[in-house]
């Protein structure tokens, strides 16, 4: 085919893409997040289940064999079946940005968020590779759950935007959060993140190394655990307040829905990790904290996100 054919079929396939903000956007923006959060249950699964080294090498599964082997038995896919999903959230965020191009100079917010959490993902799977051929160290483990929950607040983002929550289309015509309110949120959010990070810790030190013959961070296991606490007490205590503080806003507030689910998270999160805890960190209790763990990325960026959103400026919470 000559140049000149090819520029006139690719400007053919543009002219077929969406031109406005479209339900499949939207829909594939949500498929996103969820696909983000099911990514990080899964390797929660990998952990817990010492399926780390199910594929012993990386890109291939096997020295001879792309995908895994009836040989390999349940450790092999379970572990062939999280990198799979890389590669399904690959083509989930290809299509989006290939949807969002005749949108990339309207919605520069929409196509540029499209396009940092596609470029992310090949370097999730890089990572991924890393992981395995260092033996499962905990240190680049931990990078690689960090990255996977980087994904997540910017897939929270672009549903935010896709929905016209906030971002260039959001609402500019009701009243924005009165200032506390905004810095509270930016608390929330930040010590959600560090709770996030510090869990790595607990983790990387916890007996669920993904392999049994996987190293472990030479850490205090009770210290770490009392240090992953403290931003969790600090979350609480803010949550309940942007309760109280957004509480009058009546039930078809934006930001007062948001932070009652950033509170009600934040206890069943709490709950399950004192659970975990107390009871000896069980398989099935860790994998749900994963699972609160994703969930809580989700609530506290879209807590702040909205309370940060713009709007007439007004002293009314």
């Amino acid at each position: 085919m000559s140049q000149s054919s090819t520029v006139t079929a690719l400007r053919n396939f543009t002219q077929k893409l969406p031109s406005t903000l479209t339900p499949a956007i939207k829909r594939l923006s949500v498929a996103s997040l969820i696909g983000q959060g099911i990514l990080i249950v899964s390797g929660g699964v990998v952990r817990v289940t010492g399926s780390g080294l199910g594929c012993p090498t990386w890109p291939k599964c096997t020295a001879d064999s792309l995908t895994n082997t009836a040989e390999m038995g349940i450790h092999g896919l379970i572990e062939f079946v999280n990198r799979t999903l890389t590669f399904a959230l690959a083509a989930v965020g290809l299509v989006l940005l290939i949807m969002l191009w005749n949108l990339r100079k309207e919605r520069k917010d929409l196509f540029w968020l499209a396009f940092g959490l596609l470029a992310v993902i090949p370097a999730q799977a890089i990572i991924g590779g890393v992981t395995v051929l260092t033996g499962l160290n905990p240190y680049v483990v931990s990078l690689h759950f960090l990255v996977s929950a980087a994904l997540v607040v910017v897939s929270m983002l672009l549903v935010n935007r896709c929905y016209g929550r906030t971002g260039v289309t959001g609402p500019t015509t009701i009243a924005r959060a009165r200032p506390l309110v905004r810095q509270l949120s930016v608390i929330a959010a930040i010590a959600s993140y560090l709770a996030v990070i510090l869990g790595t810790l607990v983790t990387g030190s916890g007996p669920h190394s993904g392999d049994s013959t996987s190293p472990r961070m030479e850490l205090n296991g009770y210290f770490v655990t009392r240090l992953h606490a403290v931003p969790v007490y600090v979350l609480v205590a803010t949550a309940l307040v942007l309760v109280i503080l957004l509480w009058r806003n009546g039930k078809d507030s934006v930001v007062r829905n948001a932070a009652l689910l950033l509170f009600v998270s934040v206890l069943f999160q709490g709950f399950i990790g004192y659970w975990q805890y107390f009871t000896g960190i069980p398989i099935l209790l860790v994998i749900v904290h994963m699972l609160g763990a994703s969930l809580m990325l989700s609530v506290a960026t879209n807590m702040v996100d909205v309370a940060l959103r713009r709007g007439k400026n007004s002293v009314a919470a």
